[in-house]
Order: structure tokens, then sequence, then C-alpha cells
């Protein structure tokens, strides 16, 4: 199985790297250490799966999974995370994650989740899966609240997001706010990393469901 390690931290990489090195049926094609080199290195390499942090630079790990599963279909991604909230495993399973597993996981654990995912099943570390099955079967069970992360938004960040929320492109945000196209970008990149939602679309859903509630 041929895989991508993409991730921020060049020594998690390492271990993972190793780890994997000592099996014979689990290969590192390619290493990533920001959102857009993830998706890059899945367009060029091809791997089978892509194994995925939630928050780099860049694009996120929400961001790239729903890209690449958007062109690469047949890529499977396993988010590696220390993210256990809720509105984190959702939307990634939106994006089209077939797995998520907490980076604390042992080292037994995170080679059955990989080899799992790569076969084309779903796996969730057993904190994720437990919280999952309650929250399913809660006879209230709705979408998780995620409103809170608006609270962590700058005040710029916040402009941009209402913004984005009426349709505005980079380019319109930019003229209205006179600021450049490349920091309209880096400041949307950032609230979707602090909204932890896969796009604009999300984001401005997000904000919408906040003004009616």
């Amino acid at each position: 199985m041929k895989m991508i390690i993409a991730d921020d931290h060049p020594l998690f990489r390492k271990g993972v790297r190793n780890l994997l090195g000592t099996t014979e049926d689990l290969e590192v094609v390619g290493e990533a250490s920001s959102g857009d080199e993830a998706l890059e290195l899945a367009g060029t390499l091809q791997p089978d799966l892509v194994l995925m942090d939630i928050r780099m630079p860049g694009l996120n790990g929400i961001e790239v999974t729903r890209l690449i599963k958007q062109a690469y279909p047949h890529i499977e991604v396993l988010i590696l995370t220390m993210f256990r909230d809720d509105q984190s495993v959702f939307t990634a399973m939106r994006a089209g994650a077939k797995g998520y597993v907490l980076k604390d996981a042992d080292e037994d654990e995170l080679l059955q989740s990989i080899r799992m995912v790569g076969s084309g099943r779903a796996v969730f570390s057993s904190d994720i899966a437990g919280r999952m099955i309650h929250f399913f079967s809660s006879p209230t069970a709705a979408e998780p609240a995620n409103h809170p992360e608006l609270s962590e938004l700058t005040k710029r960040e916040l402009e941009i997001l209402q913004l984005i929320a009426v349709g505005d492109t980079n380019a319109q945000i930019s003229a209205q706010l006179n600021i450049s196209v490349k920091t309209v970008a880096n400041n949307v990149s950032n609230l979707l990393n602090k909204l932890q939602v896969a796009d604009r679309n999300e984001a401005g859903k997000l904000l919408q469901r906040s003004r009616e509630e």
C-alpha cells in the first residue's frame, strides 16, 4: 500500500515513517508539511492512502481531504490528529475521510487502522467511536453545536467571514476592506482552520446558522 504522510511536524512524520518501515506491506512514497503540498503530492504520486493531519499551514487537512476525494476518489484518507471534538470528526467524515484516529493511539492500533482504511473499510479510535455511538443513539441527536468556534476569530477574520457568507470572492473582499488579495487568502485559510470546516461554503453556512439560533 503506497502512502503519503501529511503533517507539519517533521519529528512526528519521522516517527510514523519509521514505524511503517518495520512493515512489509506499507510504503511511504511521499511526505507533505502543508495542506497545499499534500494535495499536490496526491495528484503526482497517486497513493492508495493519505495519512492526514487536520491543522497544517495553508489548506487544512479537512479541506485537502475534500479536494482529494473530489479529484481522486480512489485515494483513501485517514485522519490522524489530536483533535477529538465532535465538530472535527463530523466535518472530516463529510469531507470524505474514511477513518479518524487520534495521535495518542498505540502503534498496533495505528497500523490496523491504516490497513482497514486502505482496504476500503471505515475506522475510528475507540474513544471517538464510543462518542459517535452515544451521539447517534441519543433521541435528540442533531449536528453537534459548533458556534463557540466563532469566538476564536479575530475581528478581521469575522469581517471576512461575513463577506464570505454573502458570496463575495477574495477579490471583492480585498476591494471592500482595502487589503491585499493575499492577506484575504491568508485570513480565509486561518478562519477555516479555526472553524474546522471543509470550505468557504460551510463557513458561511455556520455563520448563517449562528444568526438564526
